[in-house]
């Protein structure tokens, strides 16, 4: 990955506030669901419900892919993100506070949770393998595909 295409994703990445994450469900089919999340570099923490069923998809399949866009009147203004990797619960506790300190300065409501919110919050990482960088600005359906 050229420097220049890493701070195009890492900007894109900093610019939007949800994305899309497709787990893969006991039978087989995606599972889409849009979430909130904060990077740390490359990788990707969002955080959910510990029992929610993407976190039980992921416990069984760690593969995932997700979006990164929003919406665009103009469509020759699209520039977003799509990409293939990894997700993992997160269980180290630094990791976890690390990855929570990032998501609450991105989404300062998160510090009025409380503890009763928190209990069963799960934060899940996202490793990504692969990134297609969409940027409509230059024509119509352009993507760069880059290797993580």
């Amino acid at each position: 990955m050229t420097p220049k295409m890493r701070k195009k994703i890492l900007d894109l990445m900093k610019t939007h506030q949800v994305m899309t994450i497709a787990t893969v469900r006991p039978d087989g089919y995606p599972q889409a669901t849009t979430v909130t999340y904060a990077n740390d570099g490359l990788n990707l923490y969002f955080s959910c419900d510990g029992t929610s069923q993407k976190v039980r998809n992921i416990e069984r399949n760690r593969k995932v892919s997700l979006a990164i866009d929003h919406d665009c009147e103009d469509w020759s203004e699209i520039q977003g993100l799509s990409l293939g990797g990894t997700a993992q619960v997160v269980k180290d506790q630094k990791e976890f506070q690390r990855a929570l300190k990032l998501m609450t300065k991105k989404y300062p409501q998160m510090a009025e949770l409380g503890e009763e919110d928190m209990k069963d919050m799960a934060i899940v990482k996202v490793t990504p393998k692969v990134f297609s960088v969409l940027d409509y600005t230059r024509g119509f359906g352009h993507t760069d595909l880059v290797r993580a």
